[in-house]
């Protein structure tokens, strides 16, 4: 099978990840603190469960451990998530992390970037809406395994250049499921959903408001203290800042969509249209058609 086309989204310790070209990636939307520190990145290739994911760097199998998951919240999930270190042929005094595959590989094995890495699980530790993906860090070998503690990581995707930030959140229903609906949003189409922080334009990062913090990217470092918003309403104050990402604190905001409460789930993407992913607060309760134009409201 020919290599997928990977494009470079991250460094860390001298250590670059990729993501299929077609695929997504983010570094924030998910509750682990490693998101939260920029030290875990999630890619989404553009695969269904049980697919295999090519990989998103190069480098040597170390280690695989297979550990037990919780049972899956309202879908059948896989009994176990596997653990596979790899040392990184860019710089082998650093290890990669990579969570949620199934290996093709075994120890000894050098795997070079866009090989197949492995099926992608279902992981128990999911949430009903949580696409495929591999989730990777950047480790020291003598702490490689435990939560956190990995290196920051600085993204390399260019964001520059991105229309100014939306006024409505109004779209086109693309695909709609039990789990989640996507929506094409009118304005929308260069890698992400524009937010406007102090006067400058960046792309969010995040899983609003349910992990209750949001990622945002910009082509310079924002200002700690400035204000994230989203169609004239205050959504999050910056934090923290690691090179050109910050993340905000969530300002008790709401979505609700066909006057049903929802949750935005929300990534960048490379070279497809972005979407906006609604999440209903119960599995099976938002029921969208495609093609079906909506409006979200923010209150």
């Amino acid at each position: 099978m020919p290599k997928e086309e990977m494009e470079p989204i991250a460094s860390s310790e001298g250590v670059k990840i990729y993501c299929p070209k077609n695929g997504r990636f983010s570094f924030f939307n998910s509750p682990y603190p490693a998101h939260r520190s920029c030290s875990a990145i999630d890619i989404y290739p553009k695969n269904i469960f049980g697919d295999v994911a090519p990989s998103p760097f190069g480098g040597e199998v170390t280690e695989i451990r297979r550990v037990k998951c919780p049972f899956g919240k309202g879908f059948e999930g896989t009994s176990h998530d596997c653990v596979t270190l790899f040392r990184s042929l860019e710089n082998p005094e650093r290890w990669i992390k990579v969570l949620h595959i199934e290996p093709l590989i075994k120890v000894g094995d050098v795997v070079e970037l866009g090989e197949e890495l492995g099926h992608l699980l279902r992981s128990g530790f999911f949430d009903f809406w949580t696409d495929p993906h591999v989730h990777v860090e950047v480790r020291n070998p003598s702490d490689s395994l435990r939560a956190s503690g990995g290196f920051k990581f600085e993204r390399l995707t260019d964001v520059r250049n991105i229309e100014p930030a939306v006024e409505n959140l109004k779209g086109t229903v693309v695909e709609s499921k039990p789990e989640y609906s996507l929506i094409a949003l009118d304005g929308v189409s260069q890698h992400g959903l524009p937010v406007d922080v102090d006067g400058h334009t960046g792309l969010l990062d995040a899983g609003i408001p349910h992990y209750g913090w949001i990622g945002v990217h910009m082509d310079a470092p924002p200002t700690l203290g400035g204000t994230a918003s989203l169609c004239g309403r205050k959504i999050g104050i910056i934090k923290s800042v690691q090179s050109n990402m910050g993340i905000a604190e969530c300002c008790g905001l709401s979505f609700a969509l066909e006057g049903k409460p929802v949750r935005l789930s929300l990534y960048l993407w490379l070279s497809s249209r972005p979407l906006v992913k609604v999440v209903p607060q119960r599995f099976g309760e938002l029921a969208l058609k495609r093609l079906e134009e909506v409006s979200l409201s923010i209150f």
